[in-house]
């Protein structure tokens, strides 16, 4: 039976904003000059979770104490700076066009704060466009945990099978899964390199999305549920 979606649950970092392919970059940049190693596994059990201090885990890897502030800050600035320039990412805006001329409720649900999140989505115009926005101020634990998203459906006031999660990390695929909402997987650049594993379908941007599909996507999750 055909079941129409009445809202969409968005991820922020690095899927309306990337913003973690430059603080990727630059951080790895900066552990070499520490002549230590950002790999992408220890950066996956990161992203898209809770809050890091680099210069700690950095002192972690060297055996010795480094100025912990001065890391953190030139990696913020650097970051920032580069992420201040950027536009979100393909098929975000015709996305949520498409959802409100369709009269469907939108939240994001992040793991970073407030102040980052509504910061830029002030900057870029968006902040307006959605219903609620949830963030990490707003709960005890933050993703692979499913309070963010627990917290956005009951705001939004939908049924489970009535909303889509999009995510860009393979921590929140586990927070939309044990939240019991189904999740759209978007890699972005870092992300792709990734082990997912749990989400309905995978896209290479929001532009593959059409809401009307949805139900489509369902029909071939399930037919290949089926045959395992």
């Amino acid at each position: 039976m055909k079941q129409p979606l009445d809202a969409l649950i968005f991820d922020f970092d690095g899927l309306i904003l990337d913003t973690e392919t430059p603080e990727f970059d630059i951080l790895q940049k900066i552990y070499a000059e520490h002549a230590a190693e950002l790999t992408l596994e220890r950066w996956a059990q990161i992203i898209g979770g809770s809050s890091f201090d680099p210069g700690a885990d950095l002192e972690q890897l060297l055996g010795s104490s480094i100025d912990r502030d001065a890391v953190l800050a030139r990696w913020r600035t650097e970051t920032d700076r580069v992420i201040a320039a950027q536009a979100p990412l393909p098929g975000v805006i015709d996305l949520l066009d498409d959802a409100q001329l369709r009269g469907l409720k939108l939240a994001v649900a992040s793991s970073s704060p407030h102040e980052w999140v509504d910061g830029h989505l002030k900057r870029l115009g968006l902040f307006e466009r959605f219903d609620h926005i949830v963030c990490a101020d707003d709960v005890t634990h933050a993703k692979p945990s499913p309070e963010l998203f627990l917290l956005a459906q009951t705001r939004l006031n939908v049924r489970a099978d009535r909303v889509v999660i999009f995510e860009d990390s393979p921590n929140g695929v586990k927070a939309a899964n044990a939240a019991g909402i189904p999740v759209v997987a978007i890699p972005n650049p870092v992300t792709a390199k990734m082990d997912f594993r749990g989400e309905h379908v995978r896209l290479s941007s929001l532009s593959e999305f059409h809401i009307l599909d949805w139900t489509v996507y369902n029909g071939i999750h399930s037919k290949i549920k089926e045959k395992k």
